[in-house]
């Protein structure tokens, strides 16, 4: 597969298969995609592998917080600013709403939306979930590396027939997180991604999520 394949192929999946990530495979294309550029050759993502009988703890560990507690940690980081502004805010909710078109929710339907959102706290059934952590010393240098180890990552799961779901709601419940997988002080969680096999028959898989004209965000200098 060409990497513009896999750019163009690449799509965040929400329903998965139950079938494994094999971990010779996973451990491969972890360590492929350290070759992701970063300034001064930092290096500073920090990842944490959950699959088998740890990913089913873990999400058993979660389901108790939030049975106990929903409400969210204080944050570490904004998501998004706030408030979101345009364009950015229309982008956000048009392709909330095809989402929720393809699922058969409408938008009144709130406790399905919120079931629905719930299973981002399963990662979609993945069998195989990653958490990004970086040092708290780090800028936004640092994170913009650890997006680009992220696409890469995304991009050689493509090529090998696995497909992914970065989830920043993970945020959310920083602590939880940090707390099972005994993150030090010193380490601040990003995000997570889902990986597994696409589940072919789901309608939620056949979002394809529209991209802004390339008039609207480059501008060739004359």
């Amino acid at each position: 597969m060409k990497v513009s394949q896999a750019l163009r192929e690449r799509r965040s999946i929400r329903a998965f298969l139950d079938r494994p990530v094999p971990p010779a495979l996973l451990r491969e294309l972890l360590e492929r995609a350290a070759r992701s550029p970063s300034s001064g050759n930092l290096q500073p993502w920090r990842i944490h592998v959950l699959q088998g009988e740890v990913l089913k703890r873990f999400v058993a560990h979660i389901a108790e917080r939030l049975a106990s507690d929903p409400e969210p940690d204080p944050a570490d980081y904004a998501v998004y600013p706030q408030p979101l502004q345009e364009p950015y805010r229309t982008s956000r909710f048009e392709v909330g709403e095809q989402m929720y078109a393809l699922l058969g929710i409408g938008r009144d339907d709130k406790p399905a939306r919120l079931a629905w959102f719930a299973r981002n706290f399963r990662f979609f059934e993945a069998p195989c979930a990653l958490f990004f952590s970086v040092d708290r010393c780090m800028g936004p240098g640092q994170w913009a590396d650890l997006g680009m180890y992220q696409q890469s990552l995304m991009l050689l799961l493509k090529e090998h027939g696995l497909d992914s779901c970065p989830q920043a709601c993970w945020a959310r419940y920083h602590r939880s997180v940090e707390e099972f997988l005994q993150l030090p002080a010193e380490r601040m969680l990003h995000c997570a991604i889902a990986v597994g096999y696409t589940d072919p028959e789901a309608p939620v898989n056949r979002l394809v999520s529209e991209r802004l004209p390339l008039e609207a965000f480059c501008t060739f200098v004359e």
